[in-house]
């Protein structure tokens, strides 16, 4: 699967982790959906990391689609109630 990071890039991501993003998506979606930012914050820092490290950039000239769109590293938690909600970022 591949995940983009808003300001940062693209990643390609093994089912298995991509299976571990979905974890944590669950986790921030009840986070924001309670209004911890604390939690929030901690879980999406999480879900970066993951993306980053077990993830392979792909190069600038990919033309490669996104499944999946994470916001920037800097969003506010009023901006992740916008779209940490239902079945998250990651359906199913």
């Amino acid at each position: 699967m591949i995940i983009r990071i808003s300001t940062e890039g693209q990643y390609e991501l093994s089912d298995a982790d991509g299976e571990s993003l979905n974890e944590l998506d669950n986790a921030a979606v009840l986070a924001s959906e309670s209004g911890d930012a604390t939690a929030f914050h901690a879980t999406f820092d999480q879900m970066l990391e993951l993306v980053r490290t077990r993830g392979a950039r792909l190069g600038e000239d990919s033309l490669s689609g996104s499944d999946i769109i994470l916001p920037p590293p800097d969003v506010s938690l009023e901006e992740a109630r916008q779209e940490f909600r239902g079945e998250g970022l990651i359906p199913g």
